[in-house]
């Protein structure tokens, strides 16, 4: 007689442990649903820490420290890719992670590049990591995409904003056209400058002085002059903008956001087919004031060829 609630009760015993089981077993799927689901605010969270969409394995960057006109220090790849860490470039090149852009700062130094009095925070272009004598013709053409902001620039007396050139073609001359005009360096005049100027974009080319100009003469500095230049109708402020520079042989495109486009398509492009070229792109401050600075923000900087 005693056996048979024993029966039950060891039933009943059963039955608990399969309903306590189940529940648990709910628990777990409802947790591991709220794991693989992140919430709104998990998600907006997450999107604090980003890095910028920038590969610099083929990049070297020139900053406003060193010794002078001339000695501004410069960092070529591989030590460009560890930019976080460098301490002489800390203050010029960093990372802004709310934003995920990569931030130049420049302002006023004595430590300039040969050529100039302004200072720069920018990147050279290098085909071949760490050299600068591996170049291309608009012949071989190249393309350029980058987003890009102004975080901040000083003013000048008259209130207006100092202007900040972004992104450049640089000219260059091979060792033969060096030797041929017996020029001391192989550094050849910039095709484009692309400057942010009171909250807008601006457009600088070179135009040859003289269209008779025979072939070795292309190769002066002197047989070139700037354009007039050709503003942006839209104004980016400190916004961030999507800009585009598409050049292959005998012309020159420039887009802004994709909406607005400046093509060059002319003689002078034609006959600049002489250079070799390269990409600039930074903070490149137009200014000697004192307490001058720019910082310039890029999002994105892809190159091709």
């Amino acid at each position: 007689m005693i056996k048979q609630p024993m029966k039950y009760f060891q039933k009943a015993v059963i039955l608990i442990g399969v309903l306590t089981f189940s529940s648990i077993s709910i628990q777990c799927q409802s947790a591991g649903s709220a794991i693989n689901h992140p919430s709104e605010k998990d998600l907006n969270s997450d999107k604090k820490y980003q890095l910028p969409d920038i590969d610099l394995s083929h990049w070297k960057v020139t900053i406003p420290e060193g010794e002078g006109k001339g000695g501004a220090i410069s960092v070529e790849p591989p030590k460009i890719l560890d930019y976080a860490n460098n301490e002489v470039l800390k203050p010029y090149m960093y990372n802004d992670s709310t934003s995920g852009a990569l931030v130049f700062y420049a302002h006023p130094s004595n430590a300039t590049t040969a050529n100039t009095k302004y200072s720069r925070s920018e990147l050279r272009e290098q085909m071949v990591a760490g050299d600068d004598d591996i170049n291309w013709t608009f012949k071989k053409g190249g393309n350029l995409k980058a987003t890009i902001s102004m975080e901040d620039v000083s003013r000048d007396k008259e209130g207006k904003y100092h202007k900040v050139i972004i992104l450049q073609i640089h000219g260059r001359v091979t060792d033969e056209q060096k030797k041929l005009i017996g020029q001391k360096d192989n550094n050849a005049p910039p095709i484009l400058k692309i400057y942010w100027h009171n909250g807008k974009i601006r457009v600088k080319t070179k135009e040859l002085k003289f269209l008779g100009t025979k072939a070795d003469g292309l190769l002066y500095e002197e047989a070139w002059a700037d354009d007039d230049g050709y503003t942006f109708q839209n104004e980016v402020g400190f916004k961030k903008f999507d800009i585009e520079i598409d050049v292959s042989d005998g012309k020159m495109v420039i887009s802004l956001n994709n909406n607005e486009f400046k093509t060059y398509d002319n003689i002078h492009m034609e006959k600049w087919g002489v250079f070799e070229n390269y990409f600039k792109a930074g903070n490149y401050l137009q200014t000697t004031d004192e307490g001058a600075y720019a910082k310039v923000k890029f999002s994105k900087l892809k190159v091709s060829h």
